[in-house]
C-alpha cells in the first residue's frame, strides 16, 4: 500500500493551521496584515518542518531563493517518509484580519509529489469553481463564454432560477466588466476585499451559501482551492491570466501556456490530497479562535479527497502548549 494512505496526515495539517491560526489571531484588527502574515508564516512553517515527511513548497507567494519560510521550492519535513507536494496560506484574508473583519482562515493542502500543477512564475489565474451537484456541467468553454451562458448551466444543475444564484468574487478593477454582466442575469454577487480561499471553499461544499467563485486570483490560492474541490469531487476551470507584461513574458520564457484551460483532475492529479482549514476571524463556514484566558478554541475543517470526508474539529488548546516551540503536538 502506498506510504500516503498508511499515515493519516489530516490531523498533522490541521496542527499546522490551528498553530497559524493561533498567532494570527494575536492581530486581528491591529491594522497591520504584513506583521500578522509574516508571524503566522513562521508559525505554520515551524509546525510544517516538524512533521515526518519529504515536503516541497511546490508554489508560494515568496519568491525562490528568498529567506521566507514559505519561499516556494523551499523544503519542508524532517526530510523522512514521504515525498509530498505542499501548498499554503497561513492567513487567506489578510486584510479581513486586520480590519477584523469576519471570514480569515489558515489553510494548508498536502498530496504526493508530482500531483499538483504548479506554473512558476505565474501569479495570476481566472477561474470558475462549483460544487458536485454542478461538476459535470462544467465544461471548458464556460472560460470564455458569456457569464449568462455559465450561470444558466449552473442554475439548470441546481434547478433554481439564475436570480436565486450568488457568486462569490474578488472586488478589483479588474472584475468590473465581469460583475455588471452577472448583475445583469439578476444572479447576485457577493463582493470581498481578498480571501478567494474562502470564497472557492464556500462554492464547492455542499448546501453552501454561494454557488459559484468567477474571477481572477492568486496561483496559489487556486492551487489551493483545486485541493478543496478535488477533496470533495467538485468542479473547477483554471487558466493563467497574466496581469502585467511582465508577468506575461515571464510565462512565455518558462514555456507556459497562457491558453490552456485546466480542469480539477488536471490541477490536482491524485486523489489521495489533504486540505485542512481553521478559523481565525468568524466567518460563514468556521468559528474563529477564541481565546479564554489560559485556553484557546479553535473550529477547523478536514477534507480527504480518496475517501471524500469532511471532517468539522472543535479543539481546545492550553496555550502555553499551543504556542511553545517546544511542544510537538498540541492534538
Amino acid at each position: 500500500m502506498n506510504d500516503f494512505l498508511t499515515r493519516d496526515l489530516g490531523l498533522e495539517l490541521v496542527r499546522a493551521t490551528e498553530r497559524a491560526a493561533s498567532v494570527a489571531g494575536r492581530w486581528m484588527g491591529l491594522g497591520d496584515p504584513v506583521s500578522a502574515d509574516h508571524a503566522a508564516n513562521q508559525a505554520l512553517y515551524e509546525i510544517l518542518n516538524s512533521l515526518e515527511i519529504d515536503g516541497t513548497l511546490v508554489i508560494s507567494e515568496g519568491k525562490p531563493g528568498h529567506n521566507a519560510p514559505m519561499a516556494y521550492g523551499k523544503k519542508v519535513g524532517i526530510g523522512k517518509g514521504m515525498k509530498v507536494d505542499v501548498v499554503c496560506d497561513p492567513i487567506d484574508g489578510c486584510l479581513q484580519l486586520a480590519l477584523g473583519h469576519p471570514g480569515a482562515l489558515s489553510v494548508a493542502a498536502i498530496a504526493p509529489a508530482g500531483s499538483l500543477w504548479a506554473p512558476k512564475p505565474a501569479a495570476y489565474m481566472d477561474k470558475i469553481v462549483v460544487n458536485q451537484e454542478v461538476a459535470s456541467a462544467l465544461v471548458p468553454e464556460c472560460m470564455d463564454a458569456p457569464p449568462a451562458w455559465t450561470l444558466a448551466l449552473v442554475a439548470r444543475a441546481k434547478k433554481k432560477p439564475i436570480n436565486d444564484l450568488k457568486i462569490f468574487i474578488l472586488d478589483r478593477p479588474r472584475h468590473k466588466d465581469l460583475i455588471r454582466e452577472i448583475r445583469l442575469t439578476g444572479a447576485r454577487v457577493i463582493l470581498r476585499q481578498d480571501g478567494d480561499i474562502a470564497g472557492g471553499l464556500m462554492a464547492c461544499l455542499p448546501e453552501s451559501q454561494v454557488d459559484v467563485l468567477m474571477g481572477v486570483g492568486g496561483v496559489l490560492e487556486g492551487l489551493i482551492v483545486a485541493c478543496a474541490v478535488k477533496s470533495l469531487g467538485g468542479g473547477m476551470l483554471g487558466r493563467l491570466s497574466p496581469q502585467s507584461e511582465d508577468e506575461r513574458l515571464a510565462c512565455l520564457n518558462a514555456g507556459l501556456n497562457c491558453d490552456q484551460i485546466l480542469n480539477v483532475d488536471e490541477l490536482v492529479s491524485s486523489t489521495d490530497v489533504y486540505f485542512a482549514a481553521t478559523g481565525i476571524t468568524t466567518g460563514p463556514m468556521l468559528k474563529g479562535i477564541d481565546y479564554r484566558g489560559k485556553r484557546a478554541t479553535t473550529n477547523s475543517l478536514l477534507l480527504r479527497g480518496r475517501s471524500k470526508t469532511m471532517r468539522k474539529l472543535y479543539t481546545e488548546h492550553q496555550l502555553n502548549l499551543l504556542n511553545s516551540d517546544e511542544q510537538g503536538s498540541i492534538l
